[in-house]
Protein backbone atom coordinates (compact mmCIF):
# COMPACT_ATOMS: atom_id res chain seq x y z
CA UNK A 1 0.00 0.00 0.00
CA UNK A 2 3.30 2.25 0.51
CA UNK A 3 4.35 2.02 -2.53
CA UNK A 4 0.87 2.21 -4.06
CA UNK A 5 0.63 5.57 -2.35
CA UNK A 6 3.59 6.67 -3.12
CA UNK A 7 3.17 5.99 -7.06
CA UNK A 8 -0.36 8.74 -6.42
CA UNK A 9 1.85 11.22 -5.08
CA UNK A 10 4.37 11.19 -7.85
CA UNK A 11 2.01 11.29 -10.76
CA UNK A 12 -1.16 12.89 -9.26
CA UNK A 13 -2.18 16.10 -7.34
CA UNK A 14 -4.01 13.62 -4.80
CA UNK A 15 -2.56 15.07 -1.86
CA UNK A 16 -1.27 12.40 -0.20
CA UNK A 17 1.99 12.36 2.15
CA UNK A 18 4.15 9.43 2.65
CA UNK A 19 6.00 9.73 5.96
CA UNK A 20 8.81 8.10 6.90
CA UNK A 21 12.50 7.37 5.11
CA UNK A 22 11.87 6.43 1.02
CA UNK A 23 14.17 4.08 0.00
CA UNK A 24 15.60 2.86 -3.03
CA UNK A 25 13.02 -0.47 -2.90
CA UNK A 26 9.90 2.20 -2.09
CA UNK A 27 10.65 4.23 -5.39
CA UNK A 28 11.52 0.61 -7.30
CA UNK A 29 7.64 -0.80 -6.43
CA UNK A 30 6.09 2.47 -6.87
CA UNK A 31 7.46 2.94 -11.01
CA UNK A 32 6.08 -0.97 -11.00
CA UNK A 33 2.74 0.27 -9.78
CA UNK A 34 2.61 3.37 -12.06
CA UNK A 35 -0.03 1.78 -14.37
CA UNK A 36 -1.73 1.06 -11.67
CA UNK A 37 -2.63 4.89 -11.33
CA UNK A 38 -3.33 5.08 -14.97
CA UNK A 39 -6.21 2.78 -14.86
CA UNK A 40 -7.44 4.72 -12.26
CA UNK A 41 -7.26 7.86 -14.67
CA UNK A 42 -9.07 5.62 -16.73
CA UNK A 43 -11.63 4.80 -14.82
CA UNK A 44 -12.06 9.00 -13.88
CA UNK A 45 -12.21 9.42 -17.92
CA UNK A 46 -14.70 6.51 -18.29
CA UNK A 47 -17.07 7.65 -15.80
CA UNK A 48 -16.85 11.20 -17.05
CA UNK A 49 -16.88 10.19 -20.64
CA UNK A 50 -20.73 7.51 -19.68
CA UNK A 51 -22.10 11.17 -18.39
CA UNK A 52 -20.59 13.92 -20.77
CA UNK A 53 -21.63 12.00 -23.99
CA UNK A 54 -25.11 11.73 -23.10
CA UNK A 55 -24.81 15.79 -23.11
CA UNK A 56 -22.75 16.99 -25.57
CA UNK A 57 -20.60 16.61 -28.41
CA UNK A 58 -18.06 14.01 -28.99
CA UNK A 59 -15.44 17.11 -29.14
CA UNK A 60 -16.67 18.78 -25.98
CA UNK A 61 -16.60 15.70 -24.15
CA UNK A 62 -13.10 14.86 -25.57
CA UNK A 63 -11.74 18.78 -24.72
CA UNK A 64 -13.39 18.39 -20.76
CA UNK A 65 -11.66 14.51 -20.20
CA UNK A 66 -8.68 15.99 -21.74
CA UNK A 67 -8.65 18.60 -19.05
CA UNK A 68 -9.76 16.12 -16.31
CA UNK A 69 -6.44 14.07 -16.99
CA UNK A 70 -4.32 17.23 -17.70
CA UNK A 71 -5.84 18.64 -14.11
CA UNK A 72 -4.88 15.33 -12.38
CA UNK A 73 -1.30 15.38 -12.50
CA UNK A 74 -1.23 19.43 -12.56
CA UNK A 75 0.05 19.58 -16.14
CA UNK A 76 3.57 17.59 -14.72
CA UNK A 77 4.30 15.51 -17.93
CA UNK A 78 2.77 18.76 -20.38
CA UNK A 79 5.56 20.64 -18.07
CA UNK A 80 7.77 18.43 -18.84
CA UNK A 81 7.35 18.03 -22.68
CA UNK A 82 7.51 21.50 -23.05
CA UNK A 83 11.07 22.22 -21.07
CA UNK A 84 12.29 19.01 -22.98
CA UNK A 85 11.79 20.75 -26.54
CA UNK A 86 12.46 24.48 -25.48
CA UNK A 87 16.13 22.07 -24.53
CA UNK A 88 15.92 20.58 -27.87
CA UNK A 89 15.40 23.88 -29.65
CA UNK A 90 18.94 25.52 -28.29
CA UNK A 91 21.12 26.13 -31.31
CA UNK A 92 24.32 23.88 -31.17
CA UNK A 93 27.25 25.69 -31.17
CA UNK A 94 29.72 22.56 -32.85
CA UNK A 95 30.86 21.80 -29.00
CA UNK A 96 28.48 18.59 -27.98
CA UNK A 97 29.84 19.15 -24.53
CA UNK A 98 28.98 22.54 -24.28
CA UNK A 99 25.52 22.03 -26.17
CA UNK A 100 24.62 19.74 -23.55
CA UNK A 101 25.10 21.88 -20.88
CA UNK A 102 23.19 24.85 -22.51
CA UNK A 103 20.07 22.24 -23.16
CA UNK A 104 20.24 21.32 -19.52
CA UNK A 105 20.39 24.74 -18.26
CA UNK A 106 17.18 25.59 -20.38
CA UNK A 107 15.33 22.47 -19.32
CA UNK A 108 15.83 23.89 -15.61
CA UNK A 109 14.74 27.41 -16.71
CA UNK A 110 10.89 27.22 -15.19
CA UNK A 111 10.16 29.69 -18.25
CA UNK A 112 8.65 28.26 -21.47
CA UNK A 113 9.78 29.36 -24.64
CA UNK A 114 8.23 29.11 -28.28
CA UNK A 115 9.10 25.59 -28.41
CA UNK A 116 7.69 24.50 -25.45
CA UNK A 117 4.34 26.23 -26.48
CA UNK A 118 4.31 25.09 -29.64
CA UNK A 119 4.88 21.54 -28.16
CA UNK A 120 2.20 21.55 -25.93
CA UNK A 121 -0.68 23.31 -28.37
CA UNK A 122 0.25 20.30 -31.22
CA UNK A 123 0.27 17.74 -28.83
CA UNK A 124 -3.08 18.62 -27.02
CA UNK A 125 -4.78 18.98 -30.01
CA UNK A 126 -3.43 15.75 -31.51
CA UNK A 127 -5.02 14.18 -28.54
CA UNK A 128 -8.03 15.82 -28.76
CA UNK A 129 -8.81 14.97 -32.82
CA UNK A 130 -8.18 11.59 -32.14
CA UNK A 131 -10.03 10.93 -29.09
CA UNK A 132 -12.75 13.03 -30.44
CA UNK A 133 -13.26 10.01 -33.76
CA UNK A 134 -12.68 7.33 -31.28
CA UNK A 135 -15.59 8.88 -29.22
CA UNK A 136 -17.40 9.72 -32.33
CA UNK A 137 -16.84 6.73 -34.42
CA UNK A 138 -16.67 3.99 -31.78
CA UNK A 139 -19.60 2.01 -29.91
CA UNK A 140 -19.60 2.96 -25.99
CA UNK A 141 -17.84 -0.36 -24.64
CA UNK A 142 -14.76 0.07 -27.19
CA UNK A 143 -14.07 3.59 -26.24
CA UNK A 144 -14.52 3.20 -22.72
CA UNK A 145 -11.56 0.13 -23.16
CA UNK A 146 -9.54 2.83 -24.92
CA UNK A 147 -9.83 5.70 -22.02
CA UNK A 148 -9.11 3.37 -19.58
CA UNK A 149 -5.92 1.41 -21.92
CA UNK A 150 -4.81 4.80 -22.99
CA UNK A 151 -3.15 5.94 -19.50
CA UNK A 152 -2.02 2.74 -18.58
CA UNK A 153 -0.09 2.33 -22.03
CA UNK A 154 1.54 5.50 -21.43
CA UNK A 155 2.39 5.18 -17.89
CA UNK A 156 4.17 1.42 -19.00
CA UNK A 157 5.99 3.26 -21.80
CA UNK A 158 7.92 5.41 -19.06
CA UNK A 159 8.55 2.49 -17.00
CA UNK A 160 10.22 0.94 -19.57
CA UNK A 161 12.52 4.55 -20.70
CA UNK A 162 13.42 4.44 -16.50
CA UNK A 163 14.27 0.59 -16.89
CA UNK A 164 16.82 1.80 -20.27
CA UNK A 165 17.55 4.95 -19.29
CA UNK A 166 20.87 6.70 -17.47
CA UNK A 167 20.76 9.95 -15.32
CA UNK A 168 21.44 13.15 -17.60
CA UNK A 169 21.90 14.66 -13.95
CA UNK A 170 23.49 14.07 -10.99
CA UNK A 171 20.63 14.66 -8.85
CA UNK A 172 17.11 15.59 -8.88
CA UNK A 173 13.70 13.11 -9.04
CA UNK A 174 14.68 11.64 -12.46
CA UNK A 175 18.38 10.49 -10.79
CA UNK A 176 16.70 8.41 -7.79
CA UNK A 177 13.89 6.70 -10.49
CA UNK A 178 16.15 5.87 -12.89
CA UNK A 179 19.12 4.57 -10.22
CA UNK A 180 15.89 2.50 -8.66
CA UNK A 181 14.35 1.14 -11.59
CA UNK A 182 15.96 -2.27 -13.32
CA UNK A 183 14.36 -5.52 -15.02
CA UNK A 184 12.22 -6.55 -11.96
CA UNK A 185 10.27 -3.41 -11.88
CA UNK A 186 9.79 -3.56 -15.67
CA UNK A 187 8.35 -7.16 -15.48
CA UNK A 188 6.20 -6.06 -12.86
CA UNK A 189 4.90 -3.17 -14.68
CA UNK A 190 4.35 -5.12 -18.02
CA UNK A 191 2.32 -8.30 -16.16
CA UNK A 192 -0.24 -4.94 -14.61
CA UNK A 193 -0.70 -3.96 -18.38
CA UNK A 194 -1.33 -7.22 -20.00
CA UNK A 195 -3.70 -7.66 -16.55
CA UNK A 196 -5.87 -4.62 -17.11
CA UNK A 197 -5.92 -5.15 -20.81
CA UNK A 198 -7.39 -8.73 -20.64
CA UNK A 199 -9.78 -7.37 -17.80
CA UNK A 200 -10.84 -4.81 -20.38
CA UNK A 201 -11.85 -6.54 -22.93
CA UNK A 202 -13.31 -9.40 -20.69
CA UNK A 203 -15.58 -6.31 -19.59
CA UNK A 204 -16.11 -4.32 -22.88
CA UNK A 205 -15.30 -7.17 -25.86
CA UNK A 206 -17.47 -10.91 -25.23
CA UNK A 207 -14.85 -12.49 -26.97
CA UNK A 208 -11.46 -11.75 -25.33
CA UNK A 209 -8.78 -13.89 -27.60
CA UNK A 210 -10.04 -12.81 -30.66
CA UNK A 211 -7.27 -12.89 -32.70
CA UNK A 212 -7.57 -8.90 -33.51
CA UNK A 213 -7.77 -8.42 -29.74
CA UNK A 214 -4.41 -10.16 -29.40
CA UNK A 215 -3.49 -8.05 -31.84
CA UNK A 216 -3.83 -4.74 -30.58
CA UNK A 217 -2.29 -5.64 -27.72
CA UNK A 218 1.30 -6.84 -29.37
CA UNK A 219 1.03 -3.22 -31.41
CA UNK A 220 0.42 -1.76 -28.37
CA UNK A 221 3.58 -3.18 -26.57
CA UNK A 222 5.47 -3.07 -30.20
CA UNK A 223 5.04 0.31 -31.00
CA UNK A 224 5.57 1.70 -27.47
CA UNK A 225 8.85 -0.53 -26.60
CA UNK A 226 10.70 0.75 -30.03
CA UNK A 227 9.20 4.27 -29.15
CA UNK A 228 10.59 4.64 -25.89
CA UNK A 229 14.06 3.05 -26.99
CA UNK A 230 14.47 5.28 -29.31
CA UNK A 231 13.60 8.45 -27.15
CA UNK A 232 16.02 6.96 -24.57
CA UNK A 233 18.73 6.76 -27.47
CA UNK A 234 18.03 10.31 -28.71
CA UNK A 235 17.41 11.70 -25.08
CA UNK A 236 21.32 10.25 -24.23
CA UNK A 237 22.48 11.67 -27.60
CA UNK A 238 21.06 15.41 -26.91
CA UNK A 239 21.40 15.59 -23.31
CA UNK A 240 23.63 12.53 -22.02
CA UNK A 241 21.12 10.87 -20.43
CA UNK A 242 17.80 11.35 -19.45
CA UNK A 243 15.61 13.98 -16.79
CA UNK A 244 12.44 13.85 -15.60
CA UNK A 245 11.60 16.45 -17.85
CA UNK A 246 12.26 14.14 -20.81
CA UNK A 247 10.13 11.36 -18.61
CA UNK A 248 7.11 13.89 -19.00
CA UNK A 249 7.57 14.22 -23.04
CA UNK A 250 7.79 10.36 -23.43
CA UNK A 251 4.74 10.25 -21.48
CA UNK A 252 2.80 12.53 -23.88
CA UNK A 253 3.83 11.77 -26.78
CA UNK A 254 3.39 7.80 -26.25
CA UNK A 255 -0.44 8.63 -25.84
CA UNK A 256 -0.46 10.04 -28.97
CA UNK A 257 1.07 7.25 -31.08
CA UNK A 258 -1.36 5.04 -28.80
CA UNK A 259 -4.65 6.66 -30.03
CA UNK A 260 -3.05 6.66 -33.77
CA UNK A 261 -2.37 2.94 -33.36
CA UNK A 262 -5.88 2.40 -31.97
CA UNK A 263 -7.73 4.06 -34.60
CA UNK A 264 -5.41 2.48 -37.28
CA UNK A 265 -6.89 -0.83 -35.15
CA UNK A 266 -10.44 0.01 -35.23
CA UNK A 267 -10.61 1.08 -38.98
CA UNK A 268 -9.73 -2.68 -39.98
CA UNK A 269 -11.24 -4.72 -37.44
CA UNK A 270 -14.47 -2.61 -36.14
CA UNK A 271 -15.65 -0.36 -39.10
Amino acid sequence: MRSLLLSFQFLTIIPIRISGEITQKDLARSVALFPIVGAFQGLVAVAMASYLVRQFTAEVSSVLILLAWVLMNGGFHLDGLADTFDALAVKSTGDEDLDREKRLAVMKDSSSGAAGVIAIVFTVLLKFLFLSFVISHAAPPVYHMVLVLLPVFSKWGMVLSLACAVSARQDGLGKLLVDSVGKGTFAVSSLLVVLFFLSVYSCCIERVFEAQNIMLLFLLFVTLFLFSLLSVWFFRQKFGGLTGDNFGAIHEISEILILFMVIQWLQRFIY
